[in-house]
């Protein structure tokens, strides 16, 4: 995987975020991305290798490891970073849009013929919805994540002793995870940081529609003064 790929996604959508989107995308990169690219790999290692059964019993042990294993935290993290950070490239693909909608507008026109925006990287119009989406998709994502890792591990602890009775196991056999300490506080660091994601989501999009409501009133009342003084300056000058 080319992490470096969602590093500059990242960085690029950065300059069309509001402060609560630049420090969602801080705690992607710092304490989800970084974590995960410097710590996973060392913290899980060859898992399958480094869980030990008390039997010699063939296929007792790929048995046991799959059912308290079903998938992989390492390429579970992974999956959530890809479809958690993809969206922002929404945004990017519709500002970019805007951009060259506008470069051709003056092209045909010419400088003088104003402009299509006031600013392409506005959230106004479509870009303000493609923006709240990206949002929502990105809490679903962390959230169903959250839960799905709670729902395959039965919580989010590793106990060093498991208890195993999957056929082919002769009998119930005792198995035991390397480093369970280790992965109960990665994993919960992890759990956390995407709980943490979902509140700063959660908080710019208060923000957003509270701003966009804040200009919805705010704007008849301008027009209404604008009008008004435009009234009382026309009388003035007859």
């Amino acid at each position: 995987m080319n992490w470096a790929f969602l590093q500059g996604l990242l960085s690029g959508v950065n300059k069309y975020s509001t402060a609560f989107g630049r420090m969602w995308l801080s705690v992607v990169f710092l304490f989800r991305l970084m974590v995960f690219v410097v710590a996973a790999e060392k913290v899980w290692g060859d898992e399958q290798k480094d869980f030990s059964c008390n039997t010699i019993q063939p296929g007792c042990h790929n048995v046991c490891y799959d059912f308290y294993f079903p998938v992989s935290h390492v390429r579970l993290w992974a999956l959530q970073l890809i479809f958690v950070t993809c969206p922002s490239l929404l945004v990017v693909m519709h500002v970019a849009y805007r951009e060259d909608r506008e470069r051709k507008y003056r092209a045909k026109h010419g400088e003088g013929c104003g402009r299509l925006y006031s600013d392409t990287g506005k959230k106004r119009g479509g870009l303000w919805w493609t923006y709240i989406l990206t949002l929502i998709f990105k809490m679903l994502v962390d959230s169903v994540f959250v839960f799905l890792l709670y729902y395959l591990y039965e919580g989010y602890t590793f106990p060093a002793l498991i208890k195993c009775k999957e056929d082919p196991c002769p009998n119930v056999v005792d198995c035991f995870i390397a480093r369970p300490t280790e992965k109960r506080i990665f994993t919960i660091f992890m759990v956390v940081t995407s709980l943490v994601c979902v509140f700063l989501s959660l908080l710019e999009i208060f923000y957003l529609v509270g701003k966009r409501c804040c200009e919805c009133v705010l704007s008849p009342q301008h027009s209404r003064q604008l009008l008004v003084t435009t009234t009382l300056v026309n009388s003035k000058e007859g």
